[in-house]
């Protein structure tokens, strides 16, 4: 899929031991010159934990989008849907749990169980 152009809503949420790897996907997103809008959750933009510090990561977010503001706040994300601010979102990491539960909302898809989630139409 060619991103450029393309307005990328990616948003990170807990685990953040997986936060490094994560960046790396926001990287590569980057570099396909797609609009990214950075969002995180509250927790990811307040806490810091044995995986790093907030603000570390927000820099660093902050760095590769080339963005100063990233919404971190339900008021701030609010405005997403109705204004269309996004052609795609990323959730990341996306839990099995999180994952599961949207198998379930959306009857389109099912979530498999295992190693690997995987959505099915």
């Amino acid at each position: 899929m060619k991103l450029e152009g393309k307005k990328v809503g990616f948003a990170f949420t807990g685990s953040f031991c997986t936060f490094k790897t994560v960046l790396e996907e926001l990287k590569k997103i980057k570099k396909e010159k797609a609009d990214i809008l950075p969002i995180m959750s509250f927790n990811a933009y307040h806490l810091d934990t044995k995986f790093g510090k907030a603000e570390e990561y927000i820099d660093s977010i902050k760095e590769i989008t080339e963005k100063e503001d990233i919404i971190h706040t339900i008021q701030g994300a609010e405005p997403i849907g109705p204004k269309k601010l996004t052609d795609i979102m990323v959730i990341a990491p996306c839990s099995r749990k999180y994952n599961c539960k949207i198998g379930k909302w959306n009857n389109r898809y099912s979530c498999t169980y295992g190693s690997k989630i995987a959505f099915e139409k």
